[in-house]
């Protein structure tokens, strides 16, 4: 059974940067489509950004469209999360997942989960 334990998290100022990484353990991550999902309080868990197994595409949001980078190490086993030029807005607690088969945007089609770790954007 494959885990998935995210670091990178924390405070950090509008307009700065901020890496997320995503490392597995139990498996590799070969066959997986990973994605990055985000929750704010009050509101829905939603995709952020994904990288697909089968078709080595990817997918991101249109609110971070420019600004986050999704990639994948896999001598590392890892998937990271670049995001810049960040905002209040992009507050939330970041989660990194896991299926099998294509790119879905929706929480529900994930079935491995990590922990979650917060981010922060001062104003």
């Amino acid at each position: 059974q494959v885990q998935l334990i995210e670091s990178g998290g924390g405070l950090v100022q509008t307009g700065g940067s901020m890496r997320l990484s995503c490392t597995a353990s139990g498996r590799t991550f070969d066959s997986l489509t990973l994605a990055w999902f985000r929750q704010a309080p009050g509101t829905e868990r939603e995709v952020v950004a994904a990288s697909g197994w089968i078709r080595d595409d990817s997918y991101y949001a249109n609110s971070v469209k420019g600004r986050f980078t999704i990639s994948r190490d896999k001598a590392q086993n890892t998937v990271y999360l670049e995001m810049n030029s960040l905002k209040p807005v992009d507050t939330a607690v970041y989660y990194c997942a896991a299926t099998r088969g294509g790119i879905k945007n929706f929480p529900n089609y994930y079935t491995i989960w990590g922990q979650g770790t917060q981010v922060t954007v001062s104003s």
